[in-house]
């Protein structure tokens, strides 16, 4: 487990991103940021601290007599006013230290942000919708978790990115396959290696007829045309697509089934039960919900989260920053 985040904070660390952490009321926040200016792989801006961090790469502010209010607010109310989005509104917006840390962002004071553990994942991604939106090249926006396993005979020596078990509800067939291609440029960045992707199902090879697999499958066609050069299959049940002797027998001749090491679920139920069950039962790592498609990262945090999660999210959102500079 500490591979894969020493790894990450390696490559955060050759090119310093400067993040917001939104939420410096919170004490494990604040030990957070103090192990991170330690440990010297990002630059962070703090929002309202509790207490003073004592470092050059951690600036703290006070976002309500911050001289930037006035600023961003007029700045949201031309991004919003089409959205009936008054100047008034916009300044009361400001307020929220989310909208103020989001506007950090966007207007190039720092390259992403990441909250979460006080608030629900709606308040924070409310704000990176509206304000930094889908990058250019995407069509909307998903998340995936990174998770990371003792046991190294699954996955990617362990590793998996699972998508999308923090944001999609119930995604469509072109949804489904956007997932697909952005969870597997995810996983390329995060974990240096190929992408194997499975599309999951309760279904294998049609061992099912019914809508629901049906879906799985006219993703997987879509996907298929969309980018052949990815190592992708589907509909796989979870059993083929991460266990050698069972693909054997239900997927044999597959390139994915058995060797998978990104797992895009059907919908936000089977995704979220899923990397909760594995975080659990198995004992794994799970960062994230980690987001993929927006302008600049703004990723969230598990309301339980502790101090090293939220400095390997961190950690993350500057690999982030990186790959979209």
């Amino acid at each position: 487990m500490e591979q894969f985040v020493n790894r990450i904070k390696k490559q955060a660390a050759s090119d310093l991103k400067t993040i917001v952490l939104a939420e410096g009321q919170d004490e494990r926040v604040l030990a957070a940021a103090k192990q991170i200016a330690y440990e010297g792989f990002a630059k962070l801006i703090v929002l309202n601290p509790k207490n003073a961090i004592d470092s050059q790469n951690v600036a703290a502010i006070d976002t309500a007599s911050s001289p930037l209010k006035d600023t961003f607010a007029q700045k949201l109310h031309e991004l919003r006013k089409d959205k009936g989005v008054t100047l008034s509104d916009a300044k009361s917006l400001i307020d929220n230290p989310l909208y103020f840390g989001t506007m950090l962002v966007k207007c190039g004071y720092a390259d992403g942000m990441v909250a979460g553990a006080h608030c629900a994942t709606a308040d924070l991604l409310r704000p990176a919708l509206q304000i930094i939106k889908c990058a250019p090249n995407k069509k909307f926006v998903s998340t995936f978790f990174v998770m990371v396993l003792d046991d190294t005979s699954f996955g990617e020596n362990g590793m998996f990115v699972f998508a999308d078990c923090g944001l999609e509800v119930n995604p469509d067939e072109e949804k489904l396959v956007q997932i697909a291609i952005c969870a597997a440029e995810s996983f390329e960045a995060m974990i240096k290696a190929t992408p194997k992707v499975a599309m999951l199902s309760h279904s294998t090879y049609g061992s099912a007829k019914n809508e629901y697999a049906q879906k799985v499958q006219s993703a997987l066609k879509l996907a298929k045309d969309q980018r052949p050069d990815l190592l992708i299959d589907g509909e796989l049940q979870v059993d083929a697509a991460i266990v050698k002797e069972v693909a054997a027998l239900k997927a044999p001749g597959s390139k994915v089934a058995g060797c998978a090491n990104v797992l895009v679920f059907p919908n936000l139920d089977s995704g979220n039960i899923a990397y909760k069950l594995v975080q659990r039962l198995a004992g794994a790592k799970a960062y994230g919900p980690i987001t993929q498609g927006l302008a600049a990262p703004i990723n969230d945090l598990s309301r339980g989260c502790g101090v090293e999660d939220i400095v390997g999210v961190v950690a993350i959102t500057c690999v982030q920053a990186q790959q979209i500079k």
